[in-house]
């Protein structure tokens, strides 16, 4: 699509303690399938890089995924830009 840009994000899940293979599963049919799940001291995230024309559009989307697939998202993730030093 025109205009489209790669964006980074994660999604924290609310409610889910530990990634388990049905909750792969899900997220992955419900469009999920650009974002990388993971758990890590009771906490289950999605690590997304999805393409859309604004960041607004690429969290909103990615939200509306995780809720299709039956859970809640507690707190999107965004990491700094990071300054390279010479």
């Amino acid at each position: 699509m025109a205009n489209e840009t790669k964006y980074e994000f994660t999604l924290i899940l609310a409610g889910v303690t530990e990634l388990s293979s049905q909750i792969a599963d899900a997220l992955f049919v419900s469009g999920c399938d650009d974002g990388s799940p993971g758990s890590c001291g009771g906490q289950v995230t999605v690590d997304f890089c999805r393409q859309a024309t604004s960041l607004e559009t690429a969290i909103r989307t990615a939200v509306r995924d995780v809720s299709k697939a039956g859970f809640r998202v507690e707190r999107v993730e965004l990491e700094s830009p990071q300054l390279l030093s010479a």
